[in-house]
Parts: structure tokens; C-alpha cells; sequence
């Protein structure tokens, strides 16, 4: 349940604000497959995903790496939406310091969540490798936040543009519809 509550309340508020703040079809698409990627995730769990399975024996990998994925979705999606947020709402002109500042949120959001994980797992003792899924590394959390460091710093500089034009598609009905 704790790997698809973020899902459980972004769905809600994706609803209410549809028709009032409506996000870019691109936003829309990575959302979705955040969530499908937590999903499958809190099926069972992170070190047991059939697709980590796959990578894990491709790339010839000591360990599942499906958390992985996650991690770099936990840094692209939240970086994505504070760079159209910041930039529609009109609060940063400068895309350059948006993208900056969007990889610090998504980083900021990063740490929190392992700070829950580690909250949890002391909650949980002896599940906490379950939930965690470690799978015995020790710099588990730090090659987490490196994940998300890496979605976050790909989406903001390698999907700039393509953002930058589903944004702009989107403000023009608004700007119409002002004058």
C-alpha cells in the first residue's frame, strides 16, 4: 500500500484541476506511467518486478534493478511538473534557473521519500527489507537519489523543448480567451 499511495492521492487532484490548470499531454503521459511503474511496483514488491528480472539479466546485474526506475521517475515526473508549474503560473521567466530550481524540488522530494522509507522501515522491523528492497546494498539510498537526480537533470534539459511547445499550445486558448 505504501508504494502506491502517491498515486492514491495524485489522482484526485489530477481530477480536480483538470479543468482549471490543465497540464501538457507530455506531463499527462510521464504521470501515467510513474504510475503504472508504482503500481507494478506495490504489486508485490520493487526486488521481485518480472521486468527488473528482464534488465537484471541483460545487463548481467547483481541485483533487480526495478527500484531503480522508480527512482528515476521519482525525479523526472516532480521535475517536469515544477517546471510547468513555475513557468505557466509565470513565477520564473529564466528557463535556465526553472530547470535549476525544478531539479532541487525534484531532489528535495527525492530525500523526503527516503526519509519516510527509513521512518517506515523502523516502523515495520522486520519488513522493512521487504518494503526498503535493499536487496543488501548499502548505498541503497544514495544511488536512489542519484536515479532521481539523473530523471530530474534528463527531463528538464532533454525535454525542455518539447515542453516548452506543449506549453505554449496550452497557454494560447488562455491568452484568447483573456482578450
Amino acid at each position: 500500500m505504501l508504494e502506491v499511495t502517491p498515486v492514491l492521492i495524485a489522482t484526485p487532484i489530477l481530477a480536480y484541476t483538470y479543468r482549471g490548470f490543465p497540464l501538457t499531454p507530455l506531463l499527462y503521459s510521464l504521470i501515467a506511467l510513474h504510475a503504472v511503474v508504482l503500481i507494478f511496483g506495490g504489486m508485490d514488491t520493487y526486488a521481485r518486478v518480472p521486468l527488473g528480472f528482464w534488465i537484471q539479466h541483460v545487463f548481467d546485474l547483481s541485483r533487480n534493478p526495478y527500484d531503480k526506475i522508480g527512482h528515476f521517475m521519482q525525479g523526472l515526473v516532480p521535475a517536469l511538473a515544477a517546471r510547468e508549474i513555475l513557468l505557466r503560473r509565470g513565477y520564473l521567466s529564466s528557463r535556465a534557473m526553472a530547470g535549476f530550481l525544478c531539479v532541487c524540488v525534484a531532489m528535495a522530494i527525492s530525500a523526503c521519500y527516503e526519509l519516510v522509507e527509513w521512518w517506515s522501515a523502523l516502523a515495520l522491523g522486520q519488513g522493512a527489507d521487504e518494503f526498503l528492497g535493499t536487496q543488501g546494498d548499502p548505498w541503497d539510498t544514495q544511488s536512489d537519489m542519484f536515479m532521481a537526480l539523473i530523471g530530474a537533470t534528463l527531463g528538464t534539459v532533454g525535454l525542455a523543448c518539447w515542453h516548452d511547445r506543449q506549453i505554449a499550445r496550452l497557454e494560447k486558448p488562455i491568452a484568447a480567451a483573456v482578450r
